[in-house]
C-alpha cells in the first residue's frame, strides 16, 4: 500500500477464530494477516457472537476471554447492525437461501456495502465468493489463498 491509504478489512467469524484456534489448519494464515494487513480490523457486531460461542464451546472459556481482550484493547472495532441493515440482511438470506449464507454472514455483507468496504477476510470462500455486493463486483478475499478453505 504505497500510498499510504489505509483500507479497512472485514473479518468474518472464520479467521477470527483460526486466529485464536492453534490447533486450526488455517491459524497460521489468520495470524499472519492480522500480523501484516494495516487494518483497520471491521468486525460486525453479529460475529463477535458466533466467535465467542465457537471459542469457549471449542476451545474453552480461555480463548474466549482472550478474544474479549483483543477487543477490549482495540484490536478490533465492532460494527453495529444498523436499523438500514435488517431489510438488507434478510434480503441476503432470502436471495442465498438455498446455499444457507445465513443471519451473520448476511450481516457481514450489509455492513461491508454500508461502509463500502470491499475486502473480506474469511476462509469462507463458498458463501463470500458467490454473493454479489451492491458496492462493487465481488468481495476481495483475504488471506489470497488459503489452504483447504471452505
Amino acid at each position: 500500500m504505497g500510498s499510504g491509504v489505509t483500507v479497512a478489512i472485514l473479518l468474518d467469524t472464520s479467521v477470527l477464530y483460526a486466529n485464536i484456534d492453534a490447533g486450526d489448519r488455517h491459524h497460521r494464515a489468520s495470524v499472519e494477516l492480522l500480523h501484516t494487513h494495516p487494518g483497520p480490523f471491521l468486525v460486525p457486531q453479529l460475529e463477535v457472537t458466533e466467535v465467542t460461542y465457537l471459542a469457549v464451546t471449542r476451545i474453552g472459556p480461555e480463548a474466549e476471554l482472550r478474544f474479549l481482550e483483543d477487543l477490549a484493547r482495540g484490536a478490533f472495532t465492532t460494527v453495529p447492525v444498523e436499523p438500514v441493515d435488517w431489510l438488507r440482511i434478510a434480503e441476503l438470506v432470502w436471495r442465498y437461501r438455498e446455499a444457507k449464507l445465513g443471519t451473520v454472514g448476511a450481516s457481514a455483507v450489509a455492513a461491508a456495502e454500508r461502509l463500502s468496504i470491499t475486502a473480506v477476510a474469511t476462509l469462507d470462500r463458498r458463501h463470500f465468493g458467490m454473493v454479489r455486493p451492491a458496492h462493487t463486483q465481488a468481495f476481495e478475499l483475504l488471506p489470497a489463498s488459503p489452504s483447504g478453505s471452505v
